[in-house]
């Protein structure tokens, strides 16, 4: 029976709206509070989520994503007194499934309903387990964002449709680009890169449609273009807003109809690929501009995957540093490196303006000139890194974690005060620890640290914290205890 989750701190909206699910034949719960709803939707409760914005204890389209990636995966209804455009769009985008005011006729509201919990049967049903199992093939992160795009890539692979990835510069877009290949029924054949941006002018149409014998000064031969060299598997085009203008109408027949004519070449060859295509731009404003075709944009995007940038995934740095170099160690044969707690926090107040590739590019860099030594302290980041990270450090400043207000998910160090003493690590001695000694000690330090910024921010509301970290209630008090 399905089951409809109420949170409404008005008794007599909450009553009439548990009334229609019931009279609908659903089970009906009702909560008072965000933390109550939460509650119930992390212990596993609701197919459908009817969600008010104005509650006692925060607001309900700040928390909408909370309910989203909840245990259930329910779909959210936001039923609110509030007629604003603004607040509606953000439901949307914060991935409501309808907005509702409370003046809406009862029609409507048991309509909505409906149509959700058809919507999530039809979900349900696809999303079972059918083929082979989805690789994220070396992707690494857990970031509510970062999942949202993983579950996008996972269901690209799914279909062979057009898929258009954009983000900025070191996002890992081609990293996505062949999860999708290596996920996809096309898995086996080729995956040919096409970078547009170092397209030749002169050289481009050769390039990718290939060219006759005799076709221009120098063509000796048939050449073979990198379109037909995709054929049966994935084209991705890198940089497409890069692609030359003369370029892009030819380039929409051949997404149309799946075949062209080399250049000097008789007879049309017929191919058979998939498009993946990816930019740092923005396609819809060169559209405007007439810098890029609008009808090719159309034939492109016809899934869109928008791949957040590093600061905004704060809780994916630490797996991705550490990812990082344990891939660099065991591929040049070296022993696998410690990062030091300070070092984790240095990189943490950093902007990363290159995303992931200048994450990744400044690890490699680090273990290259720390040589034999096995740990990482700030002292061997790069200087205009480290020279930030003291600044910060000396102006009292807290790290920028891309948008995280110190909260409980703003990682073990988030509170940390910059004009405090040093920290007296296990490795700020002469002598070396065990790693075991030191592990344990760091853990402990960093469980401190959350639990401390936890409660501060929960404003000593023990019930709203157990809530906030996601533990159990037995798991939290334990925890406590166990750290004084």
């Amino acid at each position: 029976m399905p089951e409809i989750l109420i949170i409404d701190d008005d008794p007599l909206v909450a009553e009439t709206l548990a009334d229609l699910a019931e009279d609908m034949g659903h089970v009906a719960l009702r909560a008072a509070s965000l933390a109550d709803g939460l509650a119930h939707a992390d212990a596993g409760f609701g197919d459908v989520v009817l969600l008010d914005v104005m509650m006692p204890d925060g607001n309900g389209l700040e928390a909408l994503p909370r309910f989203v990636a909840s245990p259930p995966r329910p779909e959210v209804i936001i039923i609110t007194g509030a007629d604003a455009e603004q607040s509606a769009e953000m439901a949307v985008r914060n991935g409501a499934w309808d907005y509702i005011t409370k003046g809406a006729p009862v029609s409507a509201i048991r309509l909505a309903i409906l149509r959700a919990l058809e919507f999530r049967n039809e979900k349900l049903a696809r999303s079972a387990p059918q083929g082979r199992p989805f690789n994220p093939s070396g992707i690494v992160g857990g970031s509510l964002a970062f999942m949202e795009c993983l579950d996008l890539v996972a269901k690209a692979a799914r279909s062979d449709v057009p898929v258009l990835i954009t983000g900025e510069t070191g996002t890992g877009k081609e990293l996505a680009a062949r999860a999708i290949h290596e996920n996809s029924d096309r898995a086996g054949h080729p995956f040919v890169v096409v970078d547009c941006a170092a397209l030749p002018e002169n050289l481009a149409e050769s390039v990718l449609f290939g060219h006759a014998r005799g076709a221009f000064t120098g063509a000796d031969r048939d050449a073979e273009g990198l379109i037909r060299q995709a054929s049966g598997g994935t084209l991705f085009l890198d940089e497409i807003g890069e692609l030359p203008p003369a370029l892009q109408k030819t380039f929409l027949r051949v997404l149309q109809e799946r075949r062209f004519r080399p250049v000097g070449g008789r007879q049309e060859v017929e191919c058979d690929f998939r498009l993946v295509a990816a930019t740092n731009r923005d396609l819809s404003v060169m559209s405007r501009r007439g810098e890029f075709r609008e009808d090719l944009l159309y034939r492109v995007r016809a899934m869109h995957i928008a791949l957040p940038p590093l600061r905004q995934r704060a809780d994916d740095l630490r797996p991705l540093a550490e990812h990082f170099v344990h891939q660099y160690c065991e591929r040049n044969n070296l022993p696998s490196r410690i990062l030091t707690p300070e070092l984790l926090h240095a990189l943490g107040a950093h902007h990363w303006p290159g995303n992931v590739r200048e994450l990744r590019n400044t690890l490699e860099t680090m273990i290259a000139f720390a040589g034999d030594v096995r740990t990482l302290h700030p002292v061997h980041l790069p200087a205009h890194i480290r020279v930030r990270h003291v600044r910060a450090a000396a102006g009292g400043a807290r790290p920028e974690h891309g948008g995280s207000n110190g909260g409980p998910h703003a990682g073990p160090h988030a509170g940390h005060d910059a004009n405090a003493d040093p920290v007296d690590t296990p490795l700020a001695g002469l002598s070396i620890p065990t790693w075991m000694t030191y592990r344990d000690v760091a853990l402990e330090r960093a469980a401190v640290d959350y639990f401390q910024n936890l409660l501060a921010y929960a404003g000593g509301d023990m019930t709203k914290a157990q809530q906030l970290s996601g533990l159990s209630r037995a798991q939290f008090y334990r925890l406590l205890r166990k750290l004084r």
